[in-house]
């Protein structure tokens, strides 16, 4: 007679609160972890600070890291070296540990790629492709160039096509070429350099990705310890990877042992790392302050549980998360807020969907003092009209 394996069920109450346990967000992190929570331990705990805008990195990460100020990010990037600035998830700009870096070039270079977003005419051949990657990748060893310096060498080591000016720019055309740049990084052929000047600049991180197979799982592996329970829905939306590749991904590791299956309330079926079910008991308390594209609003699902309600149209660009940075109450999204720098003075005005409670008024106070520390500034608060739907 077979043994039915109990499937452990996982509510949403739960998991949030494990999740903002395991991003340094709860305020109840183990004492065991707290060596973890230096900029490298934050970044790698959120699995990559987004950096389009480098400051919301830098605040992502500060509020995650006690002490942290944005000099230390910055020290950790550019002097110590030990945080690498390139193309992450859905490539885009990503603040992620140096000592990952294997890991992240091995999986996102396994990720298929879709369908050209460009014109027929101005798309690249697979060959052109590898022309290119190579090309950068060689230019770049032991240099830091910046984007012209890098496409006059791009050029001259692979042929005038790769500059044909065929793809949108903000003032005119880019050259052919810089439709790989973020495939470059991925590759681990290319990550920033420090700026030069107002001038961003690139260099090679001599890195070695890890094999697909290896890379992938353990990517894997960390996305559901960080935002598990997940289903492969979930991790290819936070990815931006096919579905399909996706599914046969996790079905590979569900065959090996490596993940195992719990029932996540509406989601039914969804995965945790294999042994990994413990779960707090108690409910998400308290008050936070997550500055645009956050990790933790990027990759928490199910997104309508995260933005409950009016949260949903409020502070969601038609369900994308990270438009706005969003006020975390008691583990749900309950409002937006903004910031206005002048020299050291940071003007926060926090607009809650509904009032704050004495309680609730001064925990956010302590986040807007944190907030200062952080970004090197003396903060002032406003607290807006509620607002629902956008109106007050």
């Amino acid at each position: 007679m077979t043994t039915r394996t109990r499937i452990t069920a996982v509510s949403w109450s739960r998991a949030d609160a494990r999740r903002l346990d395991r991003q340094f967000l709860s305020g109840s992190t183990p004492s065991a972890d707290e060596n973890a929570r230096g900029v490298t331990g934050a970044v790698a705990a959120m699995l990559g600070a987004h950096a389009q805008v480098l400051s919301a990195a830098e605040l992502s990460i500060g509020l995650r890291a006690p002490g942290t100020t944005r000099t230390d990010v910055r020290t950790a990037l550019w002097t110590d070296r030990s945080l690498v600035k390139t193309f992450g998830p859905r490539g885009t700009v990503h603040l992620l540990p140096a000592e990952e870096l294997p890991m992240w070039t091995g999986a996102l270079s396994a990720v298929p790629a879709g369908g050209s977003p460009f014109p027929k005419d101005a798309r690249m051949t697979p060959d052109q492709v590898e022309a290119v990657v190579s090309a950068v990748s060689d230019a770049l060893k032991g240099a830091e160039l910046t984007a012209d310096e890098l496409s006059d060498e791009v050029i001259s080591r692979t042929g005038p096509w790769a500059g044909d000016p065929v793809m949108p720019a903000f003032q005119g055309m880019w050259p052919r070429w810089r439709q790989v740049l973020h495939l470059a990084g991925h590759r681990g052929a290319l990550c920033y350099a420090p700026n030069r000047g107002r001038k961003a600049t690139y260099t090679n991180p001599a890195t070695v990705p890890l094999p697909a197979r290896e890379a992938t799982a353990a990517l894997v592996r960390r996305y559901l310890l960080a935002y598990g329970p997940a289903t492969p829905a979930h991790f290819a939306r936070w990815l931006a990877a096919p579905r399909g590749w996706a599914g046969r991904l996790f079905e590979e590791l569900a065959g090996a042992g490596a993940i195992e299956e719990v029932a996540f309330e509406e989601c039914g079926q969804a995965w945790v790392v294999a042994g990994d079910t413990r779960f707090p008991s108690a409910a998400p308390r308290g008050v936070r302050l997550l500055p645009y594209f956050d990790a933790f609003g990027i990759a928490s699902q199910p997104r309508e549980r995260l933005f409950p309600g009016a949260a949903y149209a409020r502070a969601t660009a038609g369900g994308q998360a990270g438009n706005f940075p969003v006020l975390l109450v008691d583990g749900e999204v309950a409002g937006v807020w903004h910031q206005r720098r002048s020299g050291r003075r940071i003007a926060v005005t926090v607009e809650p969907l509904s009032p704050l409670d004495a309680a609730r008024r001064r925990a956010l106070e302590e986040q807007v003092e944190r907030l200062g520390e952080v970004m090197e500034g003396t903060p002032e608060l406003t607290v807006g009209k509620v607002t629902v739907g956008g109106h007050a």
